[in-house]
């Protein structure tokens, strides 16, 4: 075996590596439709500050990242986050935030963006989730939901 395949074998079991890696922690995040026992680990993740209030029908954990960005995660009293929202200079990490529904926001987005221009304000809405997102530099604001997934007496204004 030549330095060259060697060189290349080892290259591509590293990125298998790097890729499970990434698979199993993003399996750990309280991301949109999972369950609310990981939010501790969002917080360790996003190296966050957490708060935690409850409100009629739902609890709210708002994390605090470095730079300032505010992130809600709202979970169900059955355990399930069913909404997520963020605002603040710098946008957090959606694929962590949005988990199992990242392919269909990036889908939704491309999408919209296709059907009405390259910049402004995103809104994506299918039948078992809805997204909302826009802002600039310095200031951006978003949220996401799962319709089905409300709880009784909660409406998507609540997420916010």
């Amino acid at each position: 075996m030549t330095v060259q395949s060697r060189l290349y074998q080892a290259l591509q079991t590293t990125a298998l590596g790097t890729v499970l890696a990434l698979s199993i922690a993003s399996a750990a995040h309280a991301a949109l439709g999972g369950s609310s026992a990981t939010v501790a680990n969002d917080q360790i993740r996003m190296n966050a500050t957490r708060a935690t209030h409850s409100d009629t029908g739902y609890t709210v954990h708002e994390m605090t990242l470095p730079r300032g960005t505010l992130v809600r995660e709202y979970v169900a009293p059955s355990g399930v986050v069913f909404g997520v929202a963020w605002q603040g200079p710098s946008m957090p990490d959606l694929q962590g935030l949005l988990g199992a529904y990242t392919g269909e926001a990036s889908a939704g987005v491309k999408a919209f963006r296709e059907a009405h221009g390259g910049i402004g304000p995103v809104s994506v809405q299918t039948t078992d989730f809805v997204m909302s997102a826009g802002g600039h530099m310095g200031h951006y604001v978003g949220h996401a939901y799962l319709p089905a997934a409300l709880p009784a007496g909660v409406t998507a204004q609540d997420i916010q």
